[in-house]
């Protein structure tokens, strides 16, 4: 599947995480853990939408499976999980979603598929940095179900939305995406 990504990371926030790879571990533990409660609170919101809410169960299921193999690699390498910190990345993202029931639950989908789409590019980009064979397999993994992510958030937004909304809405939040990752520091984290 291709990104509707219109930034691309540059190899110099490779070469940050490459430099600071424990600390880049102990924010990918964070991100799985808040990508969990995300698909928790978007089930628990619209209890209503019988697909969505079958879907975002599974996704937790599978985000806190990823956070459980990421401990496991932090333990393995004397680490334990840190204090979570603030995502400016996110944060700015939230803040393009719109007020009013359906372009929130609208934005909400496409800027999780966006958000997804996102961690698939850097995780690839982690795992063809890593030349431990055991993490680049986990990596390549990792990269394969944020794809899949990006995809099914794509397609809800496409079971609840006529085509021209979320299409016209998804090219808009591409272009402040973009702006956004454009402007975030390079640093061990995946945002």
């Amino acid at each position: 599947m291709s990104f509707p990504l219109r930034f691309r990371t540059p190899a110099s926030w490779t070469a940050a995480v490459m430099a600071d790879f424990d600390r880049f571990l102990l924010d990918h533990a964070a991100a799985e853990k808040k990508a969990a409660g995300m698909a928790v609170s978007m089930l628990s919101h619209y209890p209503d939408r019988t697909e969505l809410v079958t879907a975002m169960a599974d996704l937790a299921v599978e985000e806190m499976s990823h956070f459980r193999e990421v401990v496991k690699i932090l333990h393995s390498r004397g680490l334990q999980l840190a204090r979570d910190e603030k995502d400016a990345y996110v944060l700015a993202m939230r803040a393009a979603v719109r007020n009013g029931s359906d372009d929130y639950f609208l934005d909400r989908l496409l800027v999780g598929g966006i958000i997804e789409a996102r961690g698939a590019e850097r995780f690839g980009l982690v795992a063809e940095a890593l030349a431990d064979a055991p993490l680049k397999r986990f990596y390549q993994s990792i990269t394969r179900s944020e794809e899949r992510h990006y995809a099914l958030f794509v397609d809800l937004a496409r079971r609840y939305f006529p085509e021209p909304v979320w299409r016209a809405r998804l090219d808009e939040l591409i272009d402040i995406e973009a702006d956004v990752a454009s402007r975030q520091a390079d640093r061990p984290a995946l945002h």
